[in-house]
């Protein structure tokens, strides 16, 4: 393959998945006090468990190890495409493009996903597939700049503090929050969390946002769906299959929120994302 397809840790892929695509991956990182740990060394439980004692902080990976993987690259690659998290919630996207200027013998092209987890997995694996069967980078950015104009996800959290200390959600959001017990629905807007619809439970939530795929999937297309949970596998799964009678016509899979994006979303999130296939 002349052109080769990056991702960060926030994409959650399983590395079944990306050893089967070739897709490459550089991780961000999870601080408990002084002790830093790679996003991809610690699993999804390990995490919760440690962030019921201590709040930790994230961090976007060093642009070293952005110019090493791409130079490592460089020796069998004419390209790369590098996908990230939204630029709005983390400096890892500029991290790739000052990465970018400063590697030579390939040219790399960073792609900003604009959200995280595992829908900006479904942007990966789309390009890794395309490049599997010969597609130049140019192509492959614009069939992803067209995943675009289909692709919604909407979330929600059982406390606004976390996105609030992460500077993700603002002061006054959170408070509003709070204090009236409302469980948002939130989105990406222009790069950033923002409140979509404000309800009241956390069941209604759920239902408004299965309300908001069917709005998009009576329109005759085949459409892909992922359920993203913070350590709530079997609510997911119950929900999943509630859905899967709701919206036969959308195939579903479960992923989650990992240490990364958890701590800014905290233990309980719930999300549901959707794109045309």
């Amino acid at each position: 393959m002349k052109t080769a397809i990056v991702t960060d840790s926030t994409s959650y892929l399983s590395e079944e998945t990306r050893k089967a695509l070739n897709i490459h991956m550089i991780s961000l990182e999870v601080t408990f006090g002084n002790k830093s740990f790679k996003e991809a060394e610690m699993t999804e439980k390990e995490f919760y468990q440690k962030a019921k004692v201590e709040f930790p902080k994230t961090s976007q990976p060093p642009l070293g190890e952005f110019t090493t993987l791409y130079d490592k690259l460089s020796a069998d690659h004419k390209e790369i495409v590098s996908i990230h998290l939204s630029s709005g919630i983390s400096g890892t996207y500029a991290g790739s493009k000052q990465a970018a200027e400063m590697v030579e013998n390939v040219k790399v092209y960073s792609f900003d996903t604009e959200l995280t987890c595992a829908l900006q997995g479904f942007y990966t694996v789309k390009a890794a597939k395309m490049a599997e069967e010969g597609a130049d980078a140019q192509t492959i950015l614009a069939e992803l700049d067209e995943m675009k104009t289909s692709l919604r996800a909407y979330f929600m959290v059982e406390d606004l503090k976390h996105l609030q200390r992460g500077g993700r959600l603002s002061s006054a959001q959170a408070l509003v929050g709070g204090m009236l017990q409302i469980k948002p629905i939130l989105h990406f807007q222009e790069k950033v969390i923002i409140p979509f619809e404000k309800i009241r439970t956390r069941k209604k939530a759920m239902n408004r946002i299965v309300d908001l795929l069917k709005e998009d999937s009576d329109d005759g297309h085949e459409w892909q769906a992922t359920i993203i949970h913070a350590n709530r596998p079997e609510e997911a799964k119950q929900w999943k299959e509630e859905l899967e009678i709701a919206c036969p016509e959308v195939d579903f899979e479960i992923s989650y929120f990992g240490p990364v994006i958890g701590t800014h979303l905290g233990e309980g999130a719930m999300g549901l994302g959707w794109v045309k296939k």
